[in-house]
């Protein structure tokens, strides 16, 4: 869980009032975040362009790896001869799995 200062955090209120000064210290990151709260409940988080653009690069490595991944485990699995397979009921039975109950 993020951790915010009390100086990070702002009611919807305030926000609308002082919403210039913020996106200008947190352009020039002398803040990294605000959160913004409603009914004293985090609603949301204004974060930088460059910071948003950051996540975002990550996000599409790690599902770009994700990804990779799944393709390493298809490819192989198809190299498995079929005289190694194992029949569904055969792994019910390993795992002591009803499939009359499912």
């Amino acid at each position: 869980m993020v951790k915010y200062a009390q100086s990070e955090l702002y009611s919807v209120t305030d926000i609308t009032k002082q919403l210039g000064s913020v996106v200008k210290s947190i352009k020039e990151h002398s803040i990294e975040k605000i959160g913004i709260l409603k009914n004293n409940r985090l609603e949301a988080v204004v974060i930088s362009t460059d910071e948003y653009e950051r996540l975002k690069a990550l996000e599409e490595e790690l599902e770009l790896a994700e990804h990779t991944h799944i393709y390493d485990v298809i490819q192989e699995r198809k190299a498995t001869p079929t005289s190694e397979y194992i029949s569904m009921e055969d792994m019910a039975k390993e795992f002591d799995i009803d499939l009359d109950k499912t």
